[in-house]
């Protein structure tokens, strides 16, 4: 697929010319046609037809209109956008919220060519039994119920065929658009959206590749072995592939279904408590997480055990990001406003100088007012990520897997709501305290963290010097573009030059001294005053040298 290969530079040339005039003349249908003038895009708009009357819509369900009419790639597009409170609006994050990932799907006979394509056999010497009717339907996939030829029940993952050329053109557009209007609007270029199509690119590279999705499955099958209230559907890897992925069917009813706990007669406490527990874990054991976990994708199984399917969509923590995730829930518990600065600081991809009391200040203002409130009213998730929002707005880049996370939050905390009515997230996360604590000091981590400590420790001693030369070459070449604000900084530079010229004439003399010395054993050689006369304009030089320089 083109879109794994060019990755970037797929923006460079515009691969679709028609699927281009398609998009511009969509968004200027919705009242764009403004924005796309002032990006030099004008003359690629297809003018016959009729527009949207922008006043009676926002600009947010405009654009979320233009997405839903593009297709799937502006779909997925929207949806990525919509976890991003930190960079976007928040009235296009609401509107972003409503685009959904279901469309017709593809006709059986097209979906059966792929499939044997896939197996390059009938697919009746694969299967038993194949449902034509999909149970899931998708923008990049749709899935099917089947029986194997052993009866094995088993559901199958199918990629829509063409797909992969559709994203790939609508990409194309998406990055040359992103660098225009970055260019030539600036009032969209805090938005950065050249980061924010490339952060979509690497999602839909995962997204789209079943092999990806199937080794997530094994991993978070390793993280729950000993787990017995949380399952994870088997992969059958032999006849599964990069389009094709079969997993064991999980015969259980979808908690999106409103009568899912009757029907398994489940304890609806245990069943909140085992869920909250597996998502900690993800989160603070693991540092793996299950990045879309809606209720259709936890499956209510009997003796009240819970399913996860779809795991196209993970996250993934480093400790340092775990840590300090778990300060983030500390400060809010015991409203510590400036530990929770602190925490943004230090998982923040870059900054510049940042204020840690304003930015706490920022803080308290928007979390504050919730804590008249009991937890069981406030949304915690939504707390992180205004809390988030604040950040974004003091320059910090909050990084994506974050945002992920607290949008992860957010789904678990109404999904809580909806079994139990007192629900509260903070009490259940103390539940998991101990467990916590008891990893972060666990000797094979502390030791592990004392040997990285280390060689980071080491590795500081051994590049300082080469860094600090680095950068007094960058500062001495008159080329050199950085903005430094420093108070007396010329006082600085001529320190630092006299210093230069200090070390300069030094080794200089006493390179004339070093070879004058040499020269006193010369035998055959002229003297002045009994030594011999080469050393002695040696000398000479030198002392006159220090006397004038």
């Amino acid at each position: 697929m083109a879109i794994f290969t060019t990755g970037r530079n797929i923006g460079r040339t515009i691969k679709g010319a028609g699927r281009l005039r398609t998009i511009l003349s969509v968004f200027a249908r919705h009242g764009f046609q403004n924005i796309l003038e002032r990006a030099r895009l004008g003359r690629y708009v297809i003018k016959t037809f009729i527009e949207v009357d922008a006043e009676r819509y926002t600009a947010a369900e405009r654009v979320r209109m233009a997405f839903e009419e593009l297709g799937p790639t502006f779909v997925k597009f929207g949806q990525l956008l919509a976890t991003r409170s930190d960079l976007i609006p928040e009235d296009f994050v609401s509107e972003f919220k409503k685009l959904h990932d279901q469309v017709e799907p593809e006709p059986f006979t097209v979906i059966k060519n792929s499939l044997e394509g896939h197996f390059k056999s009938r697919l009746e010497n694969v299967f038993l039994q194949f449902e034509e009717a999909p149970i899931g339907s998708a923008s990049i996939a749709q899935v099917h119920r089947a029986q194997l030829v052993d009866g094995t029940e088993v559901v199958v993952k199918v990629q829509r065929p063409k797909i992969e050329k559709m994203i790939d053109d609508d990409l194309s557009v998406l990055f040359t658009l992103a660098g225009l209007l970055d260019k030539y609007i600036p009032e969209l270029q805090a938005l950065n959206l050249e980061v924010m199509v490339e952060e979509f690119f690497k999602a839909l590279q995962l997204e789209t590749n079943f092999i990806v999705e199937a080794n997530n499955i094994r991993r978070f099958q390793k993280n729950f072995e000993h787990d017995t209230d949380i399952v994870i559907p088997q992969v059958y890897a032999h006849i599964s592939g990069r389009k094709v992925l079969v997993l064991e069917y999980l015969n259980g009813t979808a908690l999106s279904h409103p009568k899912a706990l009757e029907l398994h007669q489940t304890d609806t406490e245990k069943v909140v408590r085992s869920g909250l527990h597996a998502f900690f874990k993800m989160v603070f054991i693991d540092g793996f997480f299950h990045g879309d976990l809606h209720a259709g994708n936890l499956i209510i199984l009997n003796n009240s055990q819970i399913g996860l399917i779809d795991f196209g969509v993970v996250g993934r923590l480093s400790r340092k990001a775990q840590d300090a995730i778990a300060g983030m829930f500390v400060s809010l518990a015991n409203e510590d406003y400036e530990q929770l600065a602190f925490e943004y600081l230090e998982i923040a991809a870059n900054y510049e100088y940042i204020d840690l009391d304003i930015l706490a200040r920022d803080l308290r203002e928007i979390i504050a007012p919730q804590f008249g409130l009991t937890f069981k009213d406030v949304n915690v998730g939504k707390l992180l990520m205004s809390s988030a929002q604040v950040a974004a707005k003091h320059k910090l880049r909050i990084p994506s897997e974050l945002m992920l996370l607290f949008r992860s939050l957010v789904t678990v905390e109404g999904l809580g709501r909806l079994l139990v009515d007192d629900f509260d997230v903070l009490s259940y996360s103390h539940e998991f305290t101990a467990e916590l604590i008891k990893t972060k000091y666990d000797p094979a981590r502390m030791t592990k963290d004392f040997f990285r400590l280390a060689k980071e420790s080491a590795d500081l001693v051994t590049t300082l010097p080469r860094q600090a030369k680095i950068l007094l070459k960058r500062m001495g070449n008159p080329d050199h573009a950085w903005k430094v604000n420093i108070d007396q900084m010329d006082e600085l530079r001529h320190s630092i030059e006299k210093s230069s010229d200090h070390v300069f004439y030094g080794l200089i003399i006493s390179s004339l001294i070093l070879s004058s010395s040499a020269l006193l054993f010369l035998e055959a050689t002229p003297l002045f005053f009994g030594v011999p006369i080469f050393s002695a304009v040696g000398y000479l030089m030198a002392f006159l040298l220090t006397l004038f320089r």
